[in-house]
């Protein structure tokens, strides 16, 4: 039962995570601002977004359900505390404030992050670290979107 206690937990904070991310980029994809901006090829249409997300949350989700379970200790805290900071914080200082390069440094930390969370769990975790690699396929993905926009605009 403590497992499913554990998921509901972190699939509301990770959908928090999204909803303040959201309010923060303040429509950022739907601006002139973006739209003007020379993207990458490979990026996907607007709807994938949030299809990502969402499958992306829900099995980060059940991942940190599993790996707390079995390791509840103040360094997982951390990360996963680091790693919500710098996610929610992205949508503001990219789409927001239009920072660009301070976006890329912040993705680039985020992927750290994530993997370092994969690396440090992987043994412990074993098959069940698959739940977090579509987090950190879909962060190598957005990074290397806004290393585009950065180098091409």
């Amino acid at each position: 039962m403590k497992l499913l206690t554990y998921s509901a937990v972190f699939l509301f904070i990770n959908f928090g995570a999204l909803a303040i991310g959201s309010w923060l980029m303040n429509n950022g994809p739907q601006t002139q601002w973006y739209q003007d901006l020379n993207q990458a090829p490979w990026t996907p249409p607007g709807w994938a977004f949030g299809v990502a997300w969402t499958s992306i949350m829900i099995c980060f989700s059940i991942y940190m359900a599993y790996l707390y379970k079995a390791s509840p200790n103040a360094k997982l805290i951390g990360l996963f505390i680091v790693q919500f900071l710098l996610n929610v914080s992205w949508n503001y200082i990219f789409f927001n404030r239009h920072f660009i390069i301070l976006g890329l440094v912040c993705l680039l930390l985020l992927t750290l992050v994530v993997g370092k969370i994969l690396w440090d769990y992987k043994t412990l975790l074993k098959y069940k670290s698959l739940l977090i690699m579509p987090y950190f396929i879909w962060l190598c993905v957005a990074a290397s979107l806004n290393g585009y926009i950065v180098f091409n605009n």
